[in-house]
């Protein structure tokens, strides 16, 4: 994939754009690409060009992706204060519990739909999904719909005020839980020691609750990306995005090596040969 400016709007123009209807829930979504599918779950503030970066990494191992439009203006570099406005509308939104511990986001249901449809639509043993930083969680309930497979949290955020939350009802990480030993799966999840909005007590509680079927990796802050967005750099004070915003696109660096590992999974549990 050719190298992209970072700090300038995405026209996503190699994506094919589709209006999809769910459960009477219509959402824009970005597709590209052949092979399973994979919905990649855009971080704050909206599809950046990192979060799209991202989704081509994914697209050119194989993958058809599904990446949702869920907040935010797809595509553009958000300024700081824009960023701030979207994450504002998102905590009050009713698709979204972002202060909810042992709550699942009522968007999840539309997500766990279009897991089943891009199952439908791309055939194979199953789909994929990561979520990010607001959506980090959600792959993790989308693990309700059985054609998910292939679930990665990347710095898991809600619920915001609570560390060791977990942002997925009980009888939902119950269900889930007999499901990863019932199939053999796992979950696969990413952090920076130092984030500052998804901790090690989240961490821990996932460890609690999902044993060995949890499978955390926590990066070195040494290892982020220091050049980042002006959303980033003002609102965001420590480590956070694992594979997009900061992400250091070089070979043997840290995140790459996360990146890769996230590809990886996504090829073992989707069976797609390299």
């Amino acid at each position: 994939m050719t190298k992209q400016d970072m700090s300038a709007d995405d026209a996503l123009s190699d994506f094919t754009i589709r209006e999809i209807t769910l459960d009477d829930v219509t959402k824009r979504v970005y597709v590209a690409g052949s092979g399973p599918g994979v919905i990649v779950m855009t971080e704050m503030p909206g599809i950046s060009p990192h979060v799209a970066r991202f989704a081509r990494w994914v697209r050119d191992a194989g993958f058809t992706v599904y990446m949702p439009s869920l907040f935010g203006r797809d595509g553009v570099v958000a300024t700081a204060e824009e960023g701030a406005q979207v994450f504002r509308k998102a905590c009050v939104s009713a698709e979204f519990r972002a202060f909810a511990a042992d709550e699942s986001s009522p968007v999840t249901i539309w997500l766990r739909a279009l897991a089943r449809l891009a199952h439908q639509d791309c055939g194979g043993p199953g789909v994929g999904a990561i979520g990010m930083c607001f959506t980090g969680n959600f792959a993790l309930t989308m693990m309700l719909e059985p054609a998910m497979l292939a679930p990665v949290l990347s710095q898991p955020t809600l619920p915001m005020n609570d560390p060791a939350g977990m942002h997925i009802a009980p009888e939902e990480l119950t269900a889930v839980r007999d499901r990863l030993e019932r199939e053999d799966l796992t979950v696969l999840a990413y952090r920076f020691a130092g984030d500052k909005f998804c901790r090690a007590q989240r961490f821990a509680a996932y460890e609690q609750a999902l044993g060995d079927r949890f499978v955390g990796r926590v990066l070195p802050d040494s290892a982020a990306n220091p050049d980042t967005a002006p959303f980033f750099s003002v609102h965001v004070d420590s480590p956070h995005s694992v594979v997009t915003a900061h992400l250091i696109d070089e070979a043997g660096q840290p995140t790459v090596t996360a990146r890769d590992e996230i590809l990886a999974f996504f090829r073992q549990r989707l069976g797609v040969v390299v």
